[in-house]
């Protein structure tokens, strides 16, 4: 890809993520397991969720896309791979008939960044491709949930309007069911096949887009492995000599070594988001997640030794002096440590894959000994890690539920493009832009401008995406690293009990666990105790905790859980 380096953070930031699904978007291909709906024999509940019988009527068929053949094929649920240089000569055409009717669609979606006028390059030829009048209503990706509350509850709601997982809290689930359109009618089964980049889309990622026993959402796909990697400096610690650590125990021997504060050198960053993979804690991220079974019993993540032990490992870091100063402030995603980081100053951190490439094209001219890798995730003790799946989507496209037929269709036709593989015309114009204005290609590899890196950015991709590809022609080496951690990491990750449903909680529950991600980041710094956490998840429990895993129970018993 473009050396576009993403935003970098200590932990999963929501713009990386943006960045992670865009760019290397993994998910497992087909195979979600079929089950049993829950909360209402009418299908449309406003709380549970739809699987099972009800789910496969509503679910479009899968259909492999076999337009381009990846270099490194999928394992273990990684993305694909493409380590070879790009021939515009010989991209293949994935939508050979333009299938838009030239109507006017309108669509808001999250933007990071100063959006580009509306009539720019980018946004003229993406619609001159798709046959469709695309008009957007871009909004501010950071404060896009207070806009998108206000718009929802309004009766003025665009054509097309996109919604990120994590800005699915408070009354938007229900809006989500009232305010839009059921896609069935246009790609359930054999119906998507008018699509045909829509149905080499994973059916896990069309599981996920089902929102009250309706298929609502056109889905982003995402990674099956989680996106968090523990990078490391590889040319210094070939320099010094410092072997990876392949347990905590030795992370933290070596973490000793390294530091040298007199110096200025420290070895790490927040290394929480490792700590809950190294020591087998389901993420917080997505709530249905959280939850997994032991011993037939439902539990919940802050219920773990495991959490205890990984916030006491992660904590112990930060008490010896291991970890770098700047991380001591605030929030692990407020800091961005992509220059101290550069400059030596540590030497492993975890961040968004996207980091991966980021880091090093960023450094590729200005410190051309600088090599960023990833390590692989070291268990604790003598037992490997245990990862836990992440959601196959996490950000969907839905179509107000007063648009026509036409409109639909229209926005349909636009997915089709958007959703086009790498290695393909479409899947370029897409996320390049176009040629000579946006980009350049020497020696095969697209390079964009600055007006690319400004016009094209975060907009036509948020309306479908292709499923797990990761591919940078500058950086071969990276993409295959990548692919490959995926790959070696797939095969300790597994599926929690709600891997792939979309979960409605019910609201009374919604704001439950909110305060434990901040607790934990007071807890690893040494602002609160190990035993304030206990506190904070007896608390839970009396307030509604125990409640919400009787619900959950219930959602499970009626589904069966996610298969392994």
């Amino acid at each position: 890809m473009t050396p576009n380096a993403a935003s970098a953070s200590s932990g999963p930031s929501r713009r990386s993520f943006l960045a992670s699904t865009a760019v290397a978007t993994a998910a497992v291909a087909g195979g979600m397991p079929l089950l049993a709906a829950c909360g209402g024999s009418d299908g449309d509940s406003r709380e549970g969720t739809t699987a099972g019988k009800a789910a496969k009527k509503i679910l479009p068929a899968f259909v492999a896309a076999g337009v381009v053949t990846p270099d490194i094929p999928s394992k273990n649920g990684s993305a694909v791979g493409f380590t070879g240089k790009l021939d515009l000569a010989t991209l293949k055409t994935s939508v050979p008939k333009k299938l838009g009717k030239g109507g006017k669609v309108t669509v808001m979606s999250p933007f990071w960044g100063s959006p580009p006028k509306g009539d720019n390059p980018y946004y003229t030829a993406m619609n001159s491709l798709t046959g469709v009048d695309v008009v957007w209503q871009n909004q501010d990706g950071n404060t896009y949930d207070q806009k998108l509350g206000a718009v929802l509850a309004s009766s003025n709601v665009p054509d097309v309007v996109v919604v990120p997982g994590w800005n699915m809290g408070g009354k938007i689930p229900s809006a989500i069911l009232s305010k839009f359109a059921d896609l069935g009618p246009y790609l359930s089964g054999d119906k998507v096949k008018e699509y045909p980049n829509l149905a080499a889309i994973p059916t896990d990622a069309w599981q996920r887009a089902i929102f009250g026993g309706k298929l609502r959402g056109l889905p982003m796909p995402s990674s099956y492995v989680p996106n968090i990697v523990p990078f490391y400096r590889k040319d210094l610690f070939e320099k010094h000599g410092y072997e990876v650590p392949k347990t905590t125990d030795e992370f933290t021997a070596l973490a000793k070594e390294i530091t040298n504060a007199k110096a200025k050198v420290w070895a790490c960053g927040d290394m929480k988001w490792t700590a809950f993979n190294s020591f087998g804690v389901p993420s917080g991220q997505e709530k249905p997640l959280g939850w997994i079974l032991q011993d037939d019993k439902l539990v919940y993540r802050v219920e773990l030794d495991a959490y205890l032990e990984a916030l006491e490992w992660s904590r112990k870091l930060f008490a010896a002096g291991y970890v770098h100063p700047d991380f001591k402030l605030g929030k692990s995603q407020a800091v961005d440590p992509s220059t101290k980081f550069a400059a030596g100053e540590f030497l492993i951190y975890n961040n968004d894959i996207s980091s991966w490439y980021g880091q090093q094209a960023s450094q590729a001219t200005q410190n051309p000994d600088f090599q960023i890798w990833g390590m692989d995730i070291f268990g604790n003790g003598d037992a490997d890690p245990v990862i836990y799946a992440t959601q196959p989507a996490n950000i969907f496209a839905f179509v107000n539920k007063k648009a026509s037929e036409s409109v639909i269709r229209d926005v349909l036709a636009v997915a089709n493009v958007t959703a086009a593989p790498y290695g393909t015309k479409e899947y370029m114009l897409t996320n390049y832009g176009v040629e000579g204005t946006h980009y350049t290609v020497k020696d095969g590899v697209p390079v964009k401008n600055d007006k690319g890196n400004q016009e094209v950015a975060n907009a036509f991709i948020m309306i479908a995406s292709p499923a797990a590809t990761i591919a940078h022609p500058d950086f071969p080496d990276i993409a295959k690293g990548q692919v490959e951690w995926q790959q070696r990491m797939g095969a300790f990750t597994k599926k929690s009990a709600f891997y792939g449903m979309q979960i409605t909680e019910p609201t009374r529950w919604t704001n439950l666990s909110n305060d434990f991600e901040q607790l934990e980041d007071d807890i690893v710094r040494g602002r609160k105790k190990i035993s304030d956490m206990q506190q904070a998840v007896a608390d839970w429990k009396k307030k509604g905790g125990d409640q919400l895993r009787d619900w959950y129970r219930k959602v499970l018993d009626d589904n069966g859980p996610a298969a392994s």
